[in-house]
């Protein structure tokens, strides 16, 4: 089965309901998904944006966000010393770096959103 690192902003769009979740859902489709450690708290910041942009859709994103539990994604410890050298090289920052490090060390393809990070992988 073919591996794919999937980012918080990929996540963000499926568990919130972004019009993006479609092309994120076919990218990730037949895929055994890994991500950084660090994805839970990405996605509870976009939790919390989000939450402090709409208060009225305060439960609703909670509840969203309660079901990445639910998805089969496996956490994976990074190098922090490698990961220091990506941002040197693409200018990305150290969180997106972790993603593009664990990617580079799997072969995988990145599944992002984020169109600075997303350039960085294709290069």
């Amino acid at each position: 089965m073919a591996v794919a690192v999937v980012d918080a902003s990929a996540l963000a769009a499926i568990l919130f309901g972004e019009p993006e979740a479609g092309g994120v859902v076919h990218q990730l489709a037949s895929k055994a998904l890994i991500a950084p450690q660090l994805l839970d708290f990405e996605l509870a910041n976009a939790c919390l944006v989000k939450s402090r942009r709409a208060p009225e859709k305060k439960e609703v994103l909670f509840a969203a966000f309660r079901l990445r539990q639910r998805l089969a994604i496996e956490k994976r410890a990074v190098d922090h010393d490698g990961v220091l050298e990506v941002p040197l090289q693409t200018g990305l920052t150290a969180y997106d770096a972790a993603y593009l490090w664990l990617a580079r060390q799997f072969g995988a393809e990145l599944v992002t959103l984020d169109r600075k990070l997303a350039k960085a992988a294709a290069e």
